[in-house]
């Protein structure tokens, strides 16, 4: 490439770029489509009953502040006596009768005291898998897992459920 068709080229990207600059900078600031002035006319037409009236016939529920206040306390209102009264419900039902989960539980050779404890998790024979895990380990019982079907019950003491299993 010569000099002068370097120059030349300069020329056509300086001359490009100031076309580009006169027409961004000399053009409407916004570009309105004829959509966006057609909702714009409707909106400004449309009055609050007959926004409120379209609306409701697309099933919107329309309420004013002071309704949405109201409807707020009424329902504060209506459960904060139901609270009050459920735990003293739960606690009479709790010592009337108690729920015992009974399950057999089978172990498979790869199973591991893991798989054991989210299996009587998912049971609801314990609360925590994680409490069988460590009480396992704590006595030393992690390797001593034969694969059977046991008959456990959530009413089983951790030791109960750990002498069941493992001898």
């Amino acid at each position: 490439m010569t000099a002068g068709t370097m120059r030349s080229f300069a020329a056509g990207l300086l001359a490009a770029a100031t076309l580009v600059a006169i027409v961004y900078f000399l053009s409407p600031s916004e570009a309105k489509t004829t959509e966006a002035k057609e909702m714009q006319e409707e909106a400004k037409a449309l009055t609050e009953d007959e926004m409120k009236a379209a609306l409701t016939d697309q099933d919107y529920v329309i309420l004013t502040e002071d309704e949405w206040s109201k409807q707020l306390a009424d329902a504060k209102a209506s459960a904060e006596p139901e609270k009050t009264e459920e735990p003293a419900k739960e606690d009479e039902t709790e010592t009337a009768e108690k729920v015992v989960y009974r399950t057999m539980l089978t172990v498979t050779s790869g199973m591991t005291s893991i798989d054991v404890g989210d299996a009587l998790e998912r049971a609801n024979v314990i609360e925590n898998a994680n409490d069988f895990f460590k009480e396992v380990e704590n006595r030393g019982l992690s390797n001593e897992l034969r694969p059977g079907t046991f008959e456990v019950e959530s009413g089983m003491t951790m030791d109960e459920l750990v002498s069941v299993i493992f001898n």
